[in-house]
């Protein structure tokens, strides 16, 4: 194909998926480094993409209770893209994609819908197979892009602004957090798309890890307060859920040594930025750590240590798999990471 000139990225669903989709832009730029990206995205996640290395453009899909708008999102997109890849297809999408005249739209080939693309992928997600990063970066092949993307070499390029990273720094000095200590984050919540470790087996993790010369910090949105308040073990702990919005919460992870979390968009985040992450996951393919971990070599992953067969969600929440991830075990793997001595 003759090289695109202006190509649309999609991904409007949440945090992790937006940031497990960034490295599709940095392989694209080394293929047509004059090619201009651009992103459509929720408007509650486009701070994830400000300043970003290889994002010429953030557009924010119009929604009306809660669905895209047809008309609206049609004008905003007709005759600006020569090439659209689809990475969160839904029928609605699609079909504004093909009204608003793009002329290559890049998409799976295993939806009823598929015939509104015509670059189409062949990969069955839901098998599992392959990371979501890489599912994403498989469907540039319909460029002409086969990048070997791995662990050691994604690019993310997210962007901290010096304002966020100076407010960060008088919000620490404020709350009397110790910049010369190792910080960990906890961030206990999660958006309900996993299997999470108990909360009475984090806050036993923070009991051993309040004991350590550590500043710990727990993140959390608005909503997550009160089991975020749950957590909280001595006046070390200190709670800042609802504090800060997405791009806050950026420059708080890029001041922290490791984040400990579930399967949840700020690990991504974390992992993103170059962090050390500690993550829990169930088993089933579905939500495993193979296809939703953090995709980073700096990493511990924790799994239920159970021996099962035919997992599935309804018998990891049944048979309380998670429980059986040990706190002595979460801690120990911590203070490896951070190179402190248990006591």
């Amino acid at each position: 194909m003759n090289e695109p000139k202006n190509i649309l990225i999609t991904r409007t669903d949440r945090i992790g998926d937006v940031i497990l989709s960034l490295p599709m832009a940095s392989a694209i730029k080394k293929k047509y480094p004059g090619c201009r990206i651009s992103f459509l995205v929720r408007s509650y996640t486009a701070q994830l993409l400000s300043g970003n290395a290889f994002v010429d453009e953030t557009i924010v899909l119009i929604e009306a209770n809660g669905k895209p708008d047809l008309q609206r999102n049609i004008s905003l997109l007709k005759n600006k893209f020569d090439v659209v890849i689809a990475a969160y297809p839904t029928f609605k999408l699609t079909l504004i994609f093909f009204l608003a005249g793009i002329n290559k739209r890049i998409g799976t080939g295993y939806r009823w819908y598929s015939f509104l693309f015509n670059g189409k992928v062949y990969d069955h997600r839901k098998k599992g197979g392959h990371h979501e990063l890489e599912f994403n970066v498989r469907l540039l092949s319909q460029l002409g892009i086969n990048n070997d993307v791995n662990e050691t070499n994604a690019e993310f390029g997210l962007f901290v602004p010096p304002k966020q990273k100076e407010k960060i720094k008088n919000d620490m000095a404020g709350l009397g957090i110790d910049s010369a200590k190792k910080i960990i984050i906890i961030h206990p919540g999660s958006g309900g798309s996993a299997v999470d470790l108990p909360v009475s087996t984090l806050k036993n993790v923070m009991q051993i890890l309040s004991k350590e010369n550590v500043e710990i910090l727990i993140t959390g949105s608005t909503g997550e307060m009160e089991i975020c308040s749950s957590l909280i073990v001595d006046e070390k702990t200190k709670n800042l859920a609802g504090r800060y919005d997405l791009s806050g919460l950026t420059a708080l992870i890029e001041r922290c040594d490791l984040m400990i979390a579930n399967s949840t968009g700020p690990i991504h985040i974390a992992a993103a930025l170059g962090k050390y992450v500690i993550g829990f996951y169930p088993k089933f393919t579905a939500a495993s750590p193979e296809r939703w971990g953090p995709y980073t070599e700096k990493k511990k992953i924790f799994t239920p240590e159970l021996d099962c067969s035919n997992c599935s969600r309804k018998q990891c929440e049944e048979l309380n798999c998670m429980s059986s991830i040990k706190a002595e075990n979460i801690a120990g793997a911590a203070l490896s990471i951070l190179k402190l001595n248990v006591k």
